[in-house]
């Protein structure tokens, strides 16, 4: 009897200690992010990831190592998607849709989350937001069909009379290609406004964007959401101020000195990310996680840049915006 209950302790003590091997192990996460324009930096709106993956018991450092890579510069993408791949991480995060169709390209096995892609069927990364199939899924950031409508309906608001609003636009961003292509034509016939198009792909066009939309007259421009757009917000809010010109900018980021935000709330979509996170962790594909839209939507006055530009703003924008800035 004894060794009989000296076997079934050992058996015992086996499956205990492979119980608490399993539970100590920690998982690898690698994150393509946009940053804060430094290069080595976590930007406020990524850090909600963190808030993301406590919610679900993950935490970095004890059941968690999370890799950082960024994707800015442009010519630093390729170098930052091999370094986290060469990692094996268990899943990958990434920002944006350049980084995204990136690190899609890159690997079919690695579980992957993306996080701030407009029209991620449109781009051609998942089959469709129901069944995403492969092995990404993730977050959207817009419906598509009333992006440019939109915004375009708060700037006549704001600027009575307007008619030609400038689109600052990112050639190199495939969704950027998408609304130019569909949306933005079919706008402009829809609603009988001229929509002059002016682009940069690097920080020194945006000068030359700005100047070339004030030479065309327009009334206002709207600012797509794009990396380089977000590492210079500055820079863009800047040059709104400098060319008079009144700007819809897509993030939060702009909030400061930009005269309007209004897109989805980026912050609470890398919070949800981290539910992502949790569930492939835990066994689920991502074919099998259905691709998930905004739920929340910012919008952001700023008053004293409204007084700078000489704009006096209707109290119906007021009562619908989530913030106004003093």
């Amino acid at each position: 009897m004894k060794r009989r209950e000296f076997i079934a302790a050992a058996a015992a003590l086996l499956v205990s200690s492979r119980g608490l091997r399993a539970q100590s192990r920690r998982y690898r996460l690698g994150f393509l992010a946009v940053g804060d324009g430094s290069g080595r930096t976590l930007n406020q709106t990524e850090l909600a990831l963190f808030d993301g993956l406590r919610n679900h018991g993950w935490i970095d450092g004890r059941n968690l190592i999370i890799d950082y890579r960024f994707s800015q510069p442009p010519d630093r993408l390729p170098a930052s998607v091999a370094e986290l791949i060469a990692l094996s991480p268990d899943v990958l995060i990434v920002a944006a849709p350049q980084a995204t169709k990136a690190l899609k390209s890159a690997t079919a096995t690695i579980p992957i989350v993306f996080v701030a892609v407009a029209d991620p069927v449109g781009l051609g990364l998942v089959q469709s937001l129901a069944r995403p199939g492969g092995n990404i899924t993730g977050l959207a950031t817009y419906v598509p069909g009333d992006f440019v409508a939109k915004r375009i309906e708060i700037l006549r608001e704001l600027v009575p009379g307007a008619s030609r609003f400038a689109i600052l636009a990112n050639p190199g961003n495939p969704m950027h290609r998408l609304l130019l292509a569909d949306e933005v034509p079919s706008t402009a016939r829809n609603l009988g406004v001229v929509l002059p198009i002016v682009q940069a792909i690097t920080a020194e066009e945006l000068d030359v964007a700005f100047a070339s939309a004030a030479a065309q007259r327009a009334d206002a421009i709207i600012v797509f959401g794009d990396t380089l757009t977000v590492v210079e917000a500055p820079r863009v809010v800047a040059l709104a101020a400098k060319h008079h010109l009144p700007a819809v900018h897509f993030s939060r980021q702009f909030a400061n000195g930009g005269l309007i935000v209004y897109g989805p709330d980026f912050a609470d979509l890398f919070r949800r990310a981290g539910g992502y996170v949790d569930k492939i962790l835990k066994g689920a594909k991502p074919s099998d996680l259905p691709v998930e839209q905004p739920t929340k939507f910012e919008f952001v006055i700023n008053m004293k840049t409204a007084k700078a530009l000489g704009l006096s703003v209707p109290t119906s924008l007021l009562l619908r915006a989530d913030e106004v800035i003093e």
